[in-house]
């Protein structure tokens, strides 16, 4: 068993513990809801042993869309005793999901190249989020993977208030100077020391912006860890997600709390 896996086991055990007698059971649905004209699909996952209203993540996708993979991501998640709200960037609700690399890269420059697009499609879905009667609308963080941590980036720096962005080997650009002056929250940057797509440089444009503009920010730097590594390819990035994980939920657990 991967440590992955045991820790994820380990931690899931202790919510449903806290949950007190109630059996868990681990709820999936699908939310239809609009940007303009476009509908959308978001994928919603919660524990419904848990009572009341509670915190949430609303999660961005990789380039491959609504896809297996991304929906395993969120059911991972939920057993850190969260809602998670999967974010439909692509238009799942018309279909599109992307199936071989040249699409995924059509699909992404759709909206890395209109940053509006991006940041009104992401509005759109936390719009839609906050109207879950499980959520606590006060306590929500960001998370993206990949394509989606360039997105989640995207929308925080339009203030949103998201008490913390989590990127997960994000795929970083550049931007405008003073781009994070309206930042709220705190980022947390887990990256992998082999990115080669978005190497250490790339990621250090954004850590200079963070510091220029004050801002709170913790960033992490797995070794062995290529792009991707939420889905490990070897025991490097198992320890990676590892510790992704670990560090999200005392960072989260820490925010939450306030």
């Amino acid at each position: 068993m991967s440590r992955v896996l045991s820790l994820i086991i380990y931690l899931g055990g202790l919510i449903w513990f806290g949950a007190g007698s109630a059996e868990a059971e681990i709820r999936k649905q699908w939310i239809d809801y609009t940007h303009g004209q476009t509908l959308l699909k978001a994928y919603l996952v919660y524990d419904d042993a848990i009572s009341g209203k509670r915190p949430a993540i609303l999660m961005i996708h990789a380039r491959e869309g609504m896809s297996a993979t991304t929906q395993r991501h969120a059911e991972t998640w939920v057993k850190l005793g969260y809602v998670i709200f999967v974010a439909d960037i692509f238009g799942f609700g018309h279909g599109v999901l992307p199936k071989t690399v040249p699409e995924m890269a059509a699909q992404t420059a759709i909206y890395t190249n209109n940053r509006d697009l991006s940041r009104t499609r992401v509005a759109a879905a936390h719009e839609a989020m906050k109207k879950q009667p499980q959520i606590d609308e006060s306590k929500v963080a960001i998370l993206g993977f990949c394509f989606g941590g360039d997105i989640s980036t995207e929308f925080v720096a339009t203030g949103a208030p998201m008490l913390a962005n989590i990127t997960i080997h994000g795929s970083f650009r550049d931007r405008e100077p003073g781009w994070a002056k309206d930042v709220k929250g705190r980022i947390l940057i887990l990256h992998g020391a082999e990115d080669r797509g978005y190497p250490l440089p790339t990621v250090m444009k954004v850590i200079e912006e963070l510091r220029a503009q004050k801002k709170e920010f913790l960033l992490e730097v797995y070794s062995g860890a290529e792009h991707g590594f939420s889905s490990p390819k070897n025991q490097d990035e198992e320890r990676a997600m590892t510790q992704v994980i670990s560090t999200s939920t005392r960072v989260l657990a820490e925010l939450f709390s306030r």
